[in-house]
């Protein structure tokens, strides 16, 4: 009688203490999202200013629309993961309102299905967070997971429903609907990589194998990921994906290396990768294109280097300040909706602009992170480390190339250009996200608030 006494007291102080984290953490990622609402709309109206001189006449049905999705997805992070970071979605949203603000500048017509792909990303975050209420159940999918991803990656090869658009095979179209499964595939290599690798951490650690002069892991724990990851390259290269094979490249050796805490296999990844990427280079012309366009795009100024000539145009009209929004030249650059859209964003928002774009891209990676490191659960905190790094190096990879750090890859910006495949599959990430920093939160705070 009397411990059942003691405990009751004990579950209720615990009770209110997550009440009390929770609407403080919901209350600052309201204001956020109100924040965010209306930099967009501002941002929004002077676009407008600046290309008809006039308000635009949707200007209040726009703010609705913007506070409505922010809303939705607020009370179901509020119910559903109510310990959860507070940046996340301010942050996604803010990054989402920009994207479409210059998309709508560039392509009314495009802006309208943006918003469509906008409004059925917010319910496919919503429906993740439904489903899956605690993260380690993707752990018992594991392999299921990692064939989903690979049958994902082949599917634009498939005759009758594969596309290939602008040169590269990346489409799939079943009936009316047409969209990108890598996009899809990423999520579901990243939960096959966490899932693998912390199974086998272990033995990947141990150099119990010798090969000549070498101790090496045992090559038959390696199979699986090797499989999956060369799969994953092969197809990209015949697809003519590039970027997404430097992306899930990178997603294997972060995770790889976070897993075993061997440097070692970096440095090998990073030879091998070297090696492929130079065999590439003199077996495949739309790689050596890539390349020579990169190194001097002047070779080719009204074919293959025109839109990065005149990105960097654009990027150096636009200054520290900007042209202002709206005043820039719309339609410069071929594509600019999609590969070049930061290019659009330094244009008329200048290096300022263009470095709250990364600056909110960094507090995304850093709150990733930190998560990942408060997780408590092993498998939870390499997915969070997967996730996070998805999302960091896909706008590193796009960004650089736009500034010609890297050949041009022809990878999104993430929640910023255009492509609704992109959009849903980063906030079906997000949710993930959000999910396992509740997780974590919560059982961080299981002790605290016992006390």
């Amino acid at each position: 009688m009397t411990s059942t006494l003691s405990e009751a007291p004990s579950e209720d102080l615990q009770q209110e203490a997550f009440r009390r984290i929770a609407k403080r953490r919901r209350t600052t990622e309201l204001g956020l999202l109100v924040l965010a609402a209306m930099i967009v709309c501002a941002t929004y109206a002077l676009a407008s200013l600046g290309k008809t001189a006039s308000l635009p006449a949707d200007i209040v049905g726009f703010l609705a629309v913007i506070l409505g999705l922010g809303l939705v997805s607020h009370i179901a992070v509020r119910r559903l993961a109510p310990l959860a970071d507070p940046l996340f979605l301010p942050l996604a949203l803010l990054l989402n309102g920009i994207g479409y603000v210059f998309i709508a500048r560039l392509n009314n017509s495009l802006a309208g299905l943006q918003a469509g792909w906008s409004a059925i990303s917010v319910l496919g975050f919503v429906v993740v967070l439904i489903v899956i209420r605690d993260v380690r159940a993707l752990e018992r999918v594991t392999y299921t997971a990692g064939l989903v991803g690979v049958v994902l990656l082949v599917m634009p090869m498939f005759p009758v429903i594969g596309r290939s658009i602008y040169g590269s095979r990346i489409w799939v179209r079943i009936g009316p609907i047409g969209f990108q499964p890598g996009e899809l595939a990423k999520i579901a290599l990243a939960v096959f990589f966490a899932g693998y690798l912390m199974d086998k951490r272990k033995l990947l650690g141990v150099a119990n194998f010798r090969i000549g002069p070498f101790n090496t892991p045992d090559p038959k724990h390696f199979a699986p990921i090797l499989a999956a990851v060369g799969v994953s390259l092969i197809v990209m290269v015949f697809e003519k994906d590039l970027g997404s094979a430097l992306l899930f490249f990178i997603l294997f050796m972060v995770m790889l290396w976070v897993a075993t805490g061997r440097a070692t296999y970096v440095a090998v990844g990073v030879s091998l990768f070297a090696g492929a990427a130079y065999f590439a280079w003199r077996t495949f012309s739309h790689v050596q294109t890539r390349v020579t366009v990169w190194i001097d795009p002047w070779v080719d100024p009204t074919g293959k280097g025109y839109q990065i000539i005149q990105a960097t145009y654009a990027l150096a009209w636009g200054g520290v300040t900007g042209t202002g929004p709206g005043l820039g030249v719309g339609g410069r650059i071929p594509k600019d909706e999609t590969d070049f859209i930061f290019a659009v964003i330094g244009e008329e928002l200048g290096l300022l602009g263009a470095t709250a774009i990364i600056c909110a891209f960094l507090l995304l990676a850093g709150s990733g992170l930190r998560v990942a490191k408060r997780a408590g659960d092993s498998f939870a905190a390499l997915l969070a480390i997967g996730l996070t790094a998805l999302i960091a190096f896909q706008a590193f990879i796009i960004v650089a190339g736009v500034i010609r750090l890297l050949p041009l890859t022809g990878v999104t910006l993430p929640f910023v250009s255009y492509g609704g495949s992109s959009l849903v599959a980063n906030y079906l990430l997000l949710a993930l996200l959000i999910r396992i920093s509740d997780q974590s939160e919560h059982r961080e705070q299981t002790p605290v608030a016992a006390k």
